[in-house]
């Protein structure tokens, strides 16, 4: 009988320990986006509008990037989604911003979209942070959906200052959403 409860004891603490989660990565990344490293610089492949664009990661298609903590205006009409004010702006601000160049990529908590899109906060070789040059220069607004909310406060003040300065997508009305 103690042989027979030490066996189900044996099973349930088995059972516990394979139910529990890995905290080293993430469970709901792809092995593409998993195998990222932390210091290492990525190409960039392609820029798609301003707030996405592709790295070559050494997969034959690369790896699709979206911006944490920020929005950029839509540039083109597609599936849902309308163009928008400064879209074409943005896009281009961006592409100048990256175009030849290498980036180093820090995950947060979610590292994945609804879309299966790598979501990174992105630093330039000189250490500058692409997300919040975005935001700072008006080409981009504040756009934080938790648990990715690791430099919110950061984003938030580089906002405040493209507003106050009328820079970009806010030299138009400063009191309203400039989007619309």
């Amino acid at each position: 009988m103690k042989g027979l409860i030490f066996l189900i004891f044996l099973y349930i603490l088995t059972s516990c320990a394979l139910e529990q989660p890995d905290n080293s990565t993430s469970t709901s990344g792809t092995s593409s986006q998993q195998s990222l490293i932390k210091e290492q610089f990525y190409p960039i492949r392609h820029v798609v509008d301003g707030d996405t664009f592709w790295i070559e990661d050494g997969s034959p298609t690369g790896q699709k990037i979206r911006f944490i903590g920020i929005d950029a205006p839509e540039n083109r009409n597609a599936f849902k989604k309308k163009k928008e004010y400064y879209g074409e702006e943005s896009k281009a601000y961006l592409m100048e911003l990256l175009e030849g160049k290498k980036v180093r990529l820090e995950l947060d908590v979610d590292p994945l979209d609804p879309f299966g899109r790598t979501l990174a906060y992105v630093y330039l070789e000189n250490g500058e942070m692409v997300n919040e040059l975005i935001v700072r220069t008006g080409n981009g607004i504040l756009m934080t959906i938790a648990p990715n909310i690791k430099y919110e406060e950061r984003f938030y003040k580089a906002q405040q200052y493209a507003r106050e300065h009328r820079l970009g997508l806010w030299a138009k009305e400063i009191d309203k959403d400039p989007r619309k």
